[in-house]
């Protein structure tokens, strides 16, 4: 019986390790890895950043540590009401980041899945500042109305705020934590590994200590190159259709973009679900 059933059990078992190899391959799980989903969502936030900089006359909604630094300029310049909206960003930041940090741990707790759910937060916030921009004021582009920046420019925080709190926070899905928001620290990241790249160029051969730092360096640039040209196509194409649309409905690009992702991911999710309990 023994010699029976162990080739049985070997086939078997040689199907279960290689028969996925071929379907391997899942799309869904492509446009969620790394570099497709890093891409996206920094194409978002540069999207979002400049549509909103350009609309609300200097708001930064995914880079808000800017916001500080126009303060302090508004404040010397004696704006006293500009300088309290830019400093208004950072808290209303903060809040959102801290709320959503609650989502994923309740959300953790319930099983559900952390990305999709924190993407779908990010969809909401999205459509929210496309509704509150187009109902309080859709041609704020052509005339400076401060008391609808504030609120605008705060539902624009929001989102941003979910986005940045995403990558902390959605652990598991990306390699490492890299920013897709705020491109200061890649760039360092980015220089840093090219003079890394360069050196390993110019060590002896048996220098197995640089050769290893050097596919390091590779390996995080193949990471955060995508989120840099990302965010700079995303900027390009908010300045392109704001110039053309000149009202606020362009953000409804990216908001499609955030929604499609949440979808995949939730697909993905119930894909999985389905497998284990196939295998179980």
């Amino acid at each position: 019986m023994a010699s029976v059933s162990c080739p049985a059990f070997a086939f078997s078992k040689s199907m279960v390790a290689t028969s996925p190899s071929k379907s391997d391959f899942s799309l869904g799980q492509y446009l969620l890895s790394d570099g497709p989903a890093g891409f996206m969502l920094s194409w978002v936030a540069g999207f979002v950043d400049t549509s909103a900089f350009i609309i609300l006359f200097g708001i930064f909604t995914a880079h808000v540590t800017g916001n500080i630094a126009l303060a302090g300029y508004e404040f010397v310049q004696a704006d006293e009401e500009s300088t309290i909206t830019h400093l208004l960003m950072f808290p209303a930041f903060m809040v959102a980041v801290a709320a959503t940090s609650l989502l994923a741990r309740y959300a953790r707790h319930k099983q559900w899945p952390v990305f999709a759910v924190l993407l779908t937060a990010e969809a909401l916030a999205l459509t929210v500042f496309l509704w509150v921009g187009v109902s309080l004021s859709p041609y704020l582009i052509f005339n400076v109305q401060e008391e609808y920046i504030l609120p605008i420019g705060i539902a624009g925080v929001v989102a941003m705020a979910i986005q940045n709190a995403i990558m902390k926070e959605a652990k598991g899905v990306f390699k490492s934590y890299i920013p897709t928001t705020v491109m200061t620290g890649n760039t360092t990241q980015l220089t840093i590994d090219l003079v890394q790249v360069a050196l390993s160029k110019m060590a002896p051969d048996t220098d197995e200590k640089a050769a290893l730092a050097a596919e390091e360096a590779k390996e995080r640039m193949g990471r955060v190159i995508p989120i840099i040209i990302g965010f700079a196509l995303g900027g390009l194409a908010a300045t392109y259709f704001v110039l053309i649309s000149e009202t606020w409905w362009s953000l409804v690009l990216p908001t499609i973009v955030i929604s499609f992702m949440a979808v995949v991911a939730f697909t993905e999710h119930a894909k999985a679900a389905r497998d284990n309990a196939s295998e179980g």
